[in-house]
């Protein structure tokens, strides 16, 4: 018989999954496997697990927000043999599992899990660390999974600035060099964010066009800091339009990058604190694991 390891965080969205364990354990048995089940007990158990004993498994399941997948795919960077990953997202903002275009409703999320189709993913390596969708910094980073729902689908793109931004007071800027392929930037950034993704924050398009999640490169988005409300002004209206490589904002692709810093900056991963670090090497490991979508979508 087939095993599958099943991994959930009990508490993620409300703890909705409470009222659908037995529905989900009994489509798992339908589909033939041998189901183990592990509700995670703390921050980095379920990368620990996988660790330890994803190799013994023909599948593993994961069910909570996009950080309970970060760990998933974190443990499973560290073992040999890779195995297949299904994900039934019940976090609040879920930005990969709207990338992958999975559904919301958790019976058909399951049904992908166990009878979709394997698509093989870019995975992320920060310095000594694994992210899934997003590597970021600069003041924008709490304010993503902060704003109102309502804002976001009002404002779009430009709900960082004019959340984050009040005034230009309120800016944190960082003195940084920063190097990809045969280019070097240096300057002062407020933001800055390294992406595999549609959706960061729950904002939609961010990361600009012609997002694929496996083509072996990242989006990146700079934006240096204006020194007067005038150039302030002129980042919210790029960003409004959607016009992300100006003067003021760097945007482009890269499969390597590397960050600077005289001082520690603090950096997000995947939505969670990823560490202050003064340099920052993230690299794109290309297809290194396979997630399961709908049928159709792998392409």
């Amino acid at each position: 018989m087939k095993k599958l390891l099943f991994v959930y965080n009990a508490h993620a969205g409300k703890a909705g999954i409470k009222s659908k364990l037995a529905d989900l354990i009994d489509m798992m048995v339908k589909y033939g496997y041998q189901v183990t089940c592990r509700p995670t007990q703390w921050s980095g158990d379920a990368t620990e697990q996988v660790e330890q004993t994803g190799a013994d498994y023909d599948l593993i399941v994961c069910s909570g927000g996009d950080g309970t997948l970060d760990e998933v795919v974190t443990g499973m960077m560290r073992i040999e043999e890779k195995k297949p990953i299904g994900y039934i997202p019940m976090g609040s903002t879920n930005d990969f599992a709207n990338s992958l275009r999975l559904p919301k409703n958790v019976m058909k999320a399951a049904e992908i899990s166990l009878g979709g189709h394997r698509f093989a993913c870019d995975v992320g390596q920060f310095n000594d660390n694994n992210f899934i969708y997003v590597a970021a910094f600069g003041i924008f980073t709490e304010v993503s999974y902060q704003t109102n729902q309502e804002l976001k689908n009002l404002l779009g793109h430009a709900a960082y600035i004019l959340e984050g931004a009040k005034s230009l007071l309120d800016l944190t800027a960082y003195e940084m060099r920063v190097e990809y392929e045969d280019v070097v930037l240096e300057g002062e950034f407020i933001f800055g964010m390294v992406t595999n993704s549609i959706s960061v924050g729950g904002f939609k398009k961010i990361a600009g066009k012609n997002v694929l999640l496996d083509d072996g490169v990242f989006e990146v988005t700079l934006i240096q800091r204006p020194k007067n409300p005038l150039e302030l002004n002129e980042i919210v209206t790029s960003l409004l339009s959607r016009v992300d490589n100006t003067e003021l904002i760097y945007s482009f692709k890269t499969g390597e990058i590397r960050f600077d810093t005289e001082i520690e900056v603090p950096w997000t991963l995947d939505g969670e604190y990823g560490g202050s670090h003064q340099q920052a090497v993230i690299k794109n490991w290309h297809r290194a694991v396979e997630i399961m979508v709908k049928a159709g979508q792998e392409e």
